[in-house]
């Protein structure tokens, strides 16, 4: 593709500049990634849904991004048109509107301000309203799609309302992280939350932001690097598993890893933590490709020690093609 050719009837869409060859890991928490083929930041939902139309009519590859957690960019960067979402307008209420680009704490805090319930999980997870529901974001036992009413989107250059249904969520998933995904923009949603006690709100919020700042590293990191397991046969035959996480069956990663003997186990720059073995952390000079090498040799000692599987809730982004050329 002619990315030199698609700058000026792209940037005829826009109200400030893209740019080729923006270097990605400046806009991602693991702090790797190579050039974005064109890159735009866009802070207007009127103006995300327009581009999102032209290229998909156009059949230019796009990748959305917010904040750069929950994923892996190559090293070879990303042969699309990179779309950063600062969309990031409110309106609260018990129907609450966000548009996209909102920080998911950021929502949590103005709807806890408001005396609304639903959202206290979020407190602690990094990235965007939009990456939040790519991907299902919950703890707790509680999921951003099941606060949903509304999605306000563009898919296959066609703008739509449509029900939470449309993105056919699961455990940490959706049907946007799937293979051959049609091509999407997550503009905003509307979601339902329960009137509360302002301080029982923040209550909650605090229990839960305490437990994760005694877990979680403060390294750079895409967050937890792979899902939890859900099998009761396994939960029943680990000695050591806390008895509320037998009694439905799930095995956190992290548990398996570090069973593993991995914690601080390194690949280049890349290293599994010692605070918390589902989070591999960057130690300062590591690349995509040291991560994903990591990764793999996780995948392949937990398989070959419980005979699990483990699936990535990072999303590897770009090509990954041995020999493949910067954009």
């Amino acid at each position: 593709m002619n990315w030199d050719a698609l700058l000026e009837p792209l940037s005829r869409l826009c109200i400030g500049v893209p740019r080729r060859a923006e270097p990605l890991r400046r806009h991602t928490t693991l702090r790797v990634g190579g050039p974005a083929a064109l890159f735009y930041k866009t802070r207007d939902l009127e103006e995300f849904a327009r581009i999102s139309i032209w290229a998909h009519q156009h059949a230019v590859p796009v990748f959305i991004m917010g904040h750069g957690s929950n994923i892996l960019v190559s090293d070879c960067g990303v042969p699309a048109l990179v779309l950063y979402n600062a969309c990031q307008r409110m309106a609260i209420g018990e129907e609450t509107y966000a548009e996209t680009g909102v920080s998911f704490r950021d929502l949590f805090l103005k709807t806890a301000q408001a005396g609304l319930s639903g959202l206290e999980f979020a407190v602690g997870i990094p990235g965007t309203l939009g990456g939040a529901l790519v991907s299902n974001a919950g703890a707790y036992r509680s999921n951003i799609a099941d606060l949903l009413v509304e999605l306000d989107l563009v898919s296959e250059g066609v703008r739509l309302r449509t029900t939470p249904n449309w993105m056919e969520f699961s455990y940490r998933d959706s049907r946007l992280r799937r293979p051959n995904a049609p091509p999407t923009s997550l503009l905003a949603v509307r979601m339902r939350l329960k009137p509360d006690r302002r301080l029982e709100i923040l209550r909650r919020a605090r229990g839960f932001q305490l437990q994760r700042i005694l877990k979680q590293p403060p390294e750079s990191s895409a967050g937890s690097f792979f899902k939890n397991v859900y099998d009761r046969t396994l939960a029943d035959r680990l000695p050591n598993l806390p008895a509320p996480m037998r009694e439905v069956g799930v095995v956190p990663a992290g548990y398996l890893i570090e069973a593993c003997g991995l914690k601080g186990y390194a690949i280049g720059g890349a290293c599994v933590s010692r605070k918390h073995a589902n989070f591999l952390i960057n130690r300062g000079w590591a690349t995509a490709h040291d991560f994903d090498r990591l990764a793999r040799h996780i995948e392949r000692v937990v398989y070959e020690t419980y005979g699990v599987q483990l699936e990535r809730e990072v999303l590897r982004v770009g090509d990954w093609e041995e020999g493949a050329d910067v954009p």
